[in-house]
């Protein structure tokens, strides 16, 4: 496929930081070429860092936008915060450059689907969204059992996602819907090959270890086209550690994925001659450790197919459509009532 993938990343937060040292330990056929983010002196620490074990040249570059022109740069990660996303997934598409955009595409439905129409007029896909649990070799294999009719059909999703604190005082309960709960939007949809038609976001008693007036945990309930129904549990604050798992419930059996211990839990009809319950591990102290490899084997994906010409896994419409449900799931958080979800046709 010719020389490697010159890759620059925007944003070197900790998910940027740790794309860009996956991209230069992990990552077969790219080059970490050029980091931006407006704090300079943390992207020149972690450059200088890169440098000291072995990187190649990266250049530290202000702006963004500079960046995703740059003729050294043939494709772009987006790790940056979604407020920002539009102006640089719409650079990224008129400058011709893939692009791997960490959730939310943007912050709002309406830019989200200017930017799916932007890339729509441009001619060819360009953009990945960072759904990594599409990746994670658990998730992907109950995809394929759902897919492949053994278990019949699949009437219940079950999801928790758990994290063990957010320390951040400007955490608010819409913040678990946009930026956690947008994972289990992705992975309805994943799963069951169908969009969600309508959200119900249900309030509990929220914990003491929540900021006051944070709505922590929450339950949401998501119909989908198909008429199976998902459940969701989002709770940022467990105190434990970092969970995240999805039960499919089916005709003839069930699945579950990310129990902390490893390989696909499934418990079968009797004629259903596969088994793959296992035990033991333990419960992983953060989303990098819980879905590492997962995100190594995204952005080697992303990686390929770029060099290919191509766009693999959850593309800008995927991107869009989620943030449509976490907008009607908003809605539904401040109302306690049902949301219909209504979405603009796929290009």
């Amino acid at each position: 496929m010719g020389q490697p993938l010159r890759v620059g990343v925007i944003g070197v937060g900790m998910m940027g930081a740790d794309h860009a040292d996956r991209l230069v330990r992990r990552i077969a056929g790219a080059d970490l070429v050029a980091v931006s983010d407006p704090d300079v002196p943390r992207a020149t620490e972690l450059v200088e860092g890169l440098r000291a074990d072995g990187a190649a040249d990266v250049r530290v570059i202000e702006d963004p936008l500079e960046l995703i022109a740059d003729e050294g740069v043939d494709a772009v990660l987006i790790a940056s915060p979604g407020f920002v996303h539009p102006e640089q997934l719409m650079a990224c598409i008129e400058h011709g450059k893939y692009a791997l955009c960490e959730k939310p595409l943007t912050m709002d439905a309406e830019s989200s689907w200017e930017v799916v129409q932007a890339e729509h007029r441009a001619g060819r896909p360009m953009i990945q969204v960072g759904f990594m649990r599409r990746f994670d070799p658990e998730y992907a294999q109950m995809k394929e059992l759902l897919d492949s009719g053994r278990l019949g059909r699949t009437l219940l999703l079950h999801q928790t996602h758990r994290n063990k604190s957010v320390p951040n005082p400007e955490f608010r309960s819409e913040m678990i819907v946009r930026d956690s709960m947008v994972h289990e939007v992705d992975v309805a949809r994943f799963l069951l090959g169908e969009e969600i038609t309508r959200i119900q976001v249900l309030s509990p008693a929220p914990t003491s270890a929540a900021f006051e007036g944070v709505a922590d945990p929450q339950v949401s309930v998501f119909t989908m086209a198909g008429g199976s129904v998902v459940t969701n549990e989002v709770f940022v604050n467990c105190q434990t550690g970092y969970e995240v798992r999805c039960e499919a419930v089916a005709e003839r059996g069930t699945a579950i994925a990310g129990r902390p211990w490893a390989g696909l839990y499934t418990t079968v009809a009797p004629d259903v001659a596969e088994d793959l319950g296992q035990w033991g591990g333990s419960v992983d102290p953060d989303f990098r450790v819980r879905f590492e490899r997962a995100y190594d084997l995204e952005v080697q994906a992303w990686v390929d197919a770029s060099r290919r010409g191509e766009v693999v896994g959850p593309t800008a419409y995927d991107g869009y459509a989620s943030t449509v449900v976490c907008e009607a799931g908003m809605a539904s958080l401040a109302s306690g009532e049902p949301v219909e979800v209504k979405l603009e046709a796929r290009p």
